[in-house]
């Protein structure tokens, strides 16, 4: 299924991964080229070598297959299928699109790229701080280079890791990339797949582990070829709230399943990524056993997996546990962790005061929701939904490690999801958000950043893309109509307010301004998250190493003071005490432990706790 070519571990290697689909450059010259199309009645290889077309029939096998194998295509050679004599398509398992998402494909070569990496071998995940971004608004330089050029500010800050937004090749200059339709291809419009592994190579130089968010839910509405000819890839039975649901489980699933399978391996080989984030995968329906995550957590563990740490983490909004990784006593799934949505919703709830959508789900006791996911992980774990119409939602999960559950203040999500796309330094008071990072910078779970949010960036993250006229015009419709069943956006005048996704400006007010990183209130705030970082990586992480489920829990005082303590993997005690609101509360009885972060003007002498205030204390064990 892959294939490293390596004379020594110290000198370049080359890697790349096998599929049975697309265009693969042979050892011994040419190229195979390799289509499902059973709605196909033949299938026509168009080939752009130098200034003329060249066409050359596809030869039919069973099963819906049609291939060919060329002299005549090599490297950098440019092409498309043609359908029964007619439409003429990109190649789905294309690894790069020079000319956007209907342009013709090129032939890439994967061992042309050579790696200097080979030594790394990733970082333990108790050490994971995340730090989330878009490549295209990331810089005002934008792509791959422009990620690459601030490594060192990230190493820096105190990350760990980057997990980039989807880069799967997306209609037009822009997108969050969600919307990808090719999804072995790197969107062009941020540099060559071998920019790509570029910016990989220099984050493993400087002990930055990369992970990449996946779309395997669906594909974008805009340059999908794929129902012309393989309908099979969906499953009618379903849908999602973004396009058709892909058929994991139905007649003739088992193409869509290797297709995004080997779309997995392809990112973590040939791209020598660290890890994935599955996006929405509450959206996937398969009914098979064993179902298509189990399958991929499976082939992962088996290939890379097995001779360095590869981690898989889900977006679930289901707060199911069932696929996170096994202890003892609970066996899992193989992924290493999954958002955790209820930690963000209750810290949102207590520090701006919101209370519509889904934070109702958490208004009428953010601090106990806000505990039990720093002592259990998910704080819904089977109980009613009111915002779901009182469905139960999630699982029991208190004996799961918080290993298992990332947390975050801000996310792409939680931020793009609303109108104006603000962050929360715009909704909320500085103490406020202040006493909420330092509960999530310190607490055992892995922590992750938003781009700009470590020097609270002003630049909103407002939704974006680049579609064009009609269907354009629709997404912008949609958007708007979608706040309508808010109050503030009941005026159509109101409504008309919400920036145009597909307006240039709206994504050009995205991109971060780094020069506000440097100086003043952001350089204030940037050496406050790198202080706090600096002291989880100091205190914090070598004690989490193996913590186990259930060593955590919580009380909250009647006047309204919140105690978190937890029992460490290396026997420590850590403490959390906070006042998470605007008012000064009766402090309660101190855990044992040296306080070694305070964040308000906490006094414990006079038996209060300030607004806002926050205690972490440690009960060290000494080592042996």
């Amino acid at each position: 299924m892959s294939a490293t070519a390596s004379t020594c571990t110290r000198r370049p290697v080359r890697f790349r991964h096998l599929m049975p689909f697309g265009a693969e450059v042979l050892t011994d010259g040419g190229v195979r080229f390799r289509l499902w199309a059973p709605a196909a009645r033949n299938v026509t290889l168009c080939l752009y070598p130098g200034e003329e077309l060249q066409t050359l029939p596809m030869e039919s096998l069973p099963e819906g297959w049609f291939v060919l194998t060329t002299a005549v295509a090599r490297a950098g050679t440019r092409y498309r299928f043609r359908i029964d004599d007619g439409l003429e398509v990109p190649d789905p398992a294309s690894r790069y699109q020079p000319q956007d998402v209907h342009g013709p494909s090129e032939v890439i070569d994967p061992l042309a790229f050579e790696w200097s990496d080979s030594d790394w071998r990733g970082r333990p995940w108790n050490q994971a701080v995340i730090y989330e971004l878009h490549v295209g608004a990331f810089t005002r330089q934008g792509g791959f280079a422009g990620v690459q050029g601030r490594l060192d500010q990230l190493v820096a800050l105190g990350v760990t890791a980057i997990e980039l937004m989807p880069v799967a090749d997306f209609p037009g200059a822009h997108n969050w990339g969600y919307d990808g339709v090719l999804p072995f291809a790197p969107d062009s419009s941020y540099g060559h797949p071998f920019g790509f592994k570029a910016l990989v190579q220099a984050a493993h130089a400087r002990g930055l582990m990369v992970f990449l968010d996946v779309v395997y839910n669906h594909f974008g509405p805009d340059g999908n070829y794929l129902p012309g000819y393989a309908p099979a890839f969906f499953d009618p039975r379903y849908a999602t709230p973004w396009g058709a649901a892909i058929n994991f489980s139905g007649r003739d699933a088992s193409v869509a399943r290797q297709f995004f399978i080997h779309n997995a391996l392809y990112w973590i080989e040939e791209f020598h990524l660290d890890g994935l984030r599955i996006d929405a995968v509450h959206a996937m329906h398969d009914c098979s056993d064993p179902d298509f995550l189990q399958e991929l957590a499976g082939m992962v563990a088996a290939g890379p997996g097995a001779s360095r740490p590869v981690h898989l983490i889900l977006e679930n909004d289901r707060n199911e546990v069932r696929y996170l990784a096994h202890t003892a006593a609970c066996p899992g799934g193989g992924y290493t962790a999954q958002w955790n949505d209820d930690i963000h919703h209750a810290l949102h709830v207590l520090v701006t005061g919101e209370r519509s959508g889904y934070y109702e789900d958490y208004a009428d006791a953010p601090l106990w929701h806000l505990g039990r996911c720093l002592t259990e992980g998910f704080s819904y774990q089977g109980e009613p939904s009111s915002y779901r119409g009182e469905s139960p939602r999630g699982e029991p999960s208190s004996q799961w490690p918080l290993a298992a559950f990332v947390s975050a203040l801000q996310t792409h999500d939680q931020i793009g999801n609303r109108a104006f796309g603000e962050r929360i330094t715009r909704l909320a008071p500085e103490a406020a958000v202040r006493a909420a990072t330092a509960v999530l910078l310190l607490a055992p779970s892995p922590p992750m950043l938003f781009m700009g949010q470590e020097w609270a960036a002003t630049q909103p993250f407002p939704f974006f893309c680049d579609f064009g006229a009609e269907l354009a015009a629709a997404v912008t419709h949609g958007r708007r109509e979608e706040f309508g069943r808010f109050p503030e956006f009941c005026d159509p005048q109101a409504r008309a307010r919400i920036p145009d996704p597909n307006d240039a400006r709206t994504f050009d007010s995205a991109r971060l301004d780094w020069n506000a990183a440097v100086a003043g209130a952001g350089r204030r705030w940037w050496q406050w998250h790198q202080g706090l970082l600096a002291l989880r990586a100091r205190e914090i992480a070598p004690r989490i190493a193996g913590m186990r489920g259930g060593s955590g829990e919580f009380k909250i005082s009647a006047a309204g003071a919140l105690s978190v303590r937890w029992r460490l993997a290396d026997g420590s005690g850590l403490a959390l005490v906070a006042n998470l609101g605007a008012r000064p509360v009766p402090a309660p009885d101190w855990p044992a432990g040296e306080a070694i972060f305070t964040v308000g003007e906490s006094a414990s002498g006079a038996g209060t706790l300030s607004p806002w205030s926050v205690i972490w204390l440690l009960d060290a064990v000494a080592p042996a």
